[in-house]
């Protein structure tokens, strides 16, 4: 490999990363005092980070072109385990996402690999994509593993993935008229999705619909909405916040982190933490301007679309915007897989913008 790609590696994008991970790992560490069962967490997401952070470079050193050639069995590899998962996982709090004697979920690896070989699919195929066949292609393309994820059950993956597959075929030309066809059959399936869900799932849509409902469901949301409203403009300071460290909240450490930001950090903090983010994606955006090939430009919409949606979505969910689906706020919240997943996807960005001009001397 030529030294020389390098100079195009993106270190503004590496520093943002970087000090979201540091974040995120303080963040974790305040939101977890005395409490046995995860006062190893910090300790854990560090050397996590660590990993992930080893492997963005090797993984930017592999020039993302020759992964084309490796479409179907990276492909293979994603339904091989999450059929693993099904067959042998262990089931933790009712969900039946890891393989048993480990602690990765091949569901946030999937994200990832679904995003290089849909972003293969649709380059092969970029001047037939406004026929209607290719779009139904490659939405039962992305069905498999949505549907094998469904079944952990992991609804929250399956909106991801969804919006991952949207925003992918409309980069790569999607017709309206498509869209409207896609919106129009959603609408005809309601009823049927509606039923397909687990009672879980049910009640919470029907909480965020009506609050009032079940005001003891509604307890940790509720108390979300006291931390970040406590928090003021420059928050209660680091782990002094009352709603986390006397436990009142719940989840504090993964899927409502960000109230613990928002009742220690303020709203300060968390235009800190808005800043990173748009940063992180803006550098991922230049990245598909740059990209010399569609395969490369689609990739970094992919990786974009994974990060701006989780973190909307995350942030809805602790305002109360948005109902609860169980979805981490990329690089703060607590959990291996999915900051490891995301690093990997970060190093197929910095791959991408590495090699978007031919080298010169």
């Amino acid at each position: 490999m030529d030294r020389k790609i390098w100079r195009n590696f993106d270190f503004v994008l590496l520093a943002a990363t970087v000090l979201l991970i540091v974040f995120g790992v303080a963040m974790i560490y305040s939101a977890t005092p005395d409490t046995p069962e995860l006062q190893d967490l910090p300790r854990r997401q560090a050397v996590w980070a660590l990993v992930g952070l080893a492997l963005m470079p090797l993984v930017a050193a592999i020039d993302y072109r020759s992964l084309e050639s490796l479409q179907k069995p990276l492909y293979a590899l994603t339904i091989i385990s999450l059929l693993l998962v099904l067959l042998m996982g262990q089931v933790i709090h009712g969900a039946q996402r890891w393989i048993s004697g480990s602690s990765f979920q091949p569901s946030e690896l999937a994200k990832v690999l679904i995003i290089v070989t849909l972003a293969q699919f649709l380059a092969q195929h970029e001047k037939e994509i406004g026929r209607f066949r290719y779009i139904l292609i490659s939405i039962i393309y992305v069905a498999v593993p949505m549907g094998l994820i469904y079944r952990q059950p992991h609804l929250g993956t399956v909106i991801v993935l969804a919006v991952i597959w949207l925003v992918m075929v409309l980069m790569a030309g999607m017709r309206l008229l498509h869209l409207g066809i896609f919106g129009f059959v959603g609408l005809l399936s309601a009823p049927i999705i509606w039923f397909s869900l687990k009672d879980y799932m049910q009640k919470r849509l029907l909480l965020f619909i009506n609050p009032a409902g079940d005001p003891a469901a509604r307890y940790n949301i509720d108390q979300a909405l006291i931390s970040i409203g406590s928090g003021g403009w420059l928050g209660k300071g680091y782990a002094s916040g009352s709603q986390s460290q006397l436990h009142f909240l719940r989840v504090r450490h993964t899927d409502f982190i960000f109230s613990v930001i928002g009742e220690e950090m303020g709203f300060v903090g968390a235009l800190v933490l808005f800043a990173l983010i748009a940063i992180v994606l803006w550098r991922i955006l230049r990245a598909a301007s740059l990209a010399r090939d569609s395969f490369g430009r689609l990739i970094a919409c992919g990786v974009a679309a994974l990060i701006f949606f989780q973190s909307f979505v995350n942030i809805g969910m602790n305002l109360s915007l948005l109902p609860v689906i169980g979805i981490p706020l990329p690089f703060i919240s607590a959990g291996g897989s999915s900051l490891i997943t995301l690093l990997i996807a970060e190093g197929l960005v910095q791959s991408v913008v590495m090699r978007h001009r031919r080298i010169g001397f």
